[in-house]
């Protein structure tokens, strides 16, 4: 058995889920290859896209906002996004059957796209294919490829949206957005604390900021300070580097864990009460799986303003904004008893657990009967 993943770069979370969808079918033994189709047709196009992506969304995000409130209505015009993408199928067309896959995953729409126009030519007919939504909402143009024999949403709850954009019921699943399978795991407090070097016994925030520098993570912190509770905070820049020197040189006290880069965000997610961060679909899916409250700042335009739509609807998040700031939040969530016990019971009813290993599950299933 063979499955292909085809993912594409902008931001992070389309290979994150990539990656934790093909560890979840390593461990049961199943062949998998995973190909950026973008960076394997044109490298100049990938890399194009992507940084087209980060700098509407960083420097003109009141355009991006309403470019992709646009595309989420049926009125919009032919794009040149699905041009390319129909340019594209027919170049990646060999890659594909170099490797014969039973079975097809796509991380990102523009991905998907490119099976929709193969099929629609006569082609993978075989071949059935799933396409992962790695948002808390359904992203433009996923209601337009007929021809995907599923589509995964990140929660139940987003079914009725999905029928009412013109996605039949047979077609839909709800896994959730797969995570890494460390997430599933849990570490007790006082072992992860100790493992981190920190006190199990005080209340603990973790504070992570986008890679992309979203946001300013030094005013963040300095806010949760004047809250004047007895914190320690955990504060993970990624790879955002001006970000990690930044805290470094405002000395914010020894209470100020400063961490760049790490592959320990579960056992923080272990150590800490809370996590606050900018909404993004796998940042988010990682702290659910955790059980650990959110409290949601600087959303990217777009699709993390509907993440931040629907976890605010479902009771599971606090968000910041410059009329409540993330001290105010924290008070709400410190000081307000049950808030916090509130919060981990409503994550039940509006995300399935162990997304990756279920859907690996499912592809499996789904593959046997494809070669029969």
């Amino acid at each position: 058995m063979r499955i292909l993943i085809l993912t594409i770069t902008t931001g992070h979370g389309h290979h994150a889920a990539a990656q934790s969808i093909s560890d979840a079918l390593t461990e049961q033994g199943v062949a998998v290859r995973t190909i950026d189709v973008y960076k394997t047709i044109n490298k100049a196009l990938s890399n194009g896209v992507n940084q087209l992506y980060l700098l509407a969304t960083k420097y003109i995000p009141n355009l991006y906002r309403k470019a992709y409130g646009k595309l989420e209505t049926k009125d919009r015009q032919f794009m040149l996004q699905e041009l390319t993408n129909l340019l594209i199928a027919n170049k990646f067309d060999s890659y594909i059957d170099q490797y014969s896959p039973d079975f097809i995953v796509c991380t990102h729409v523009f991905s998907a796209q490119i099976v929709d126009e193969l099929k629609k030519q006569g082609k993978l007919l075989n071949v059935p294919t799933i396409g992962i939504v790695t948002d808390y909402t359904l992203h433009p143009f996923w209601e337009t490829l007929s021809r995907v024999e599923y589509i995964n949403l990140a929660s139940p709850l987003l079914i009725h949206t999905a029928v009412r954009r013109g996605i039949e019921r047979s077609r839909l699943c709800s896994f959730g957005i797969p995570v890494g399978l460390k997430f599933s795991d849990r570490t007790p407090r006082e072992d992860a604390a100790k493992e981190l070097g920190i006190d199990p016994n005080r209340k603990t925030v973790l504070v992570m900021g986008g890679s992309m520098g979203y946001g300013n993570m030094t005013n963040t912190i300095s806010d949760i300070q004047n809250l004047g509770l007895d914190l320690q905070i955990l504060a993970v820049c990624g790879n955002n580097k001006r970000q990690y020197v930044k805290l470094l040189e405002a000395n914010l006290g020894p209470d100020v864990h400063v961490f760049g880069f790490v592959k320990n965000v579960d056992l923080m997610m272990d150590a800490a009460d809370c996590i606050v961060t900018k909404p993004g679909g796998l940042t988010v899916s990682e702290s659910i799986e955790k059980q650990l409250p959110l409290v949601l700042t600087n959303p990217i335009p777009g699709q993390e303003d509907r993440n931040l739509d629907f976890l605010l609807n479902n009771g599971i998040a606090l968000a910041v904004n410059k009329y409540f700031a993330v001290d105010d939040a924290l008070n709400y969530l410190f000081n307000c008893q049950g808030r916090i016990e509130s919060m981990k019971e409503r994550l039940s009813y509006a995300v399935t657990p162990h997304a990756s290993r279920n859907l690996a599950k499912f592809i499996i299933e789904e593959a046997k009967k494809s070669t029969m």
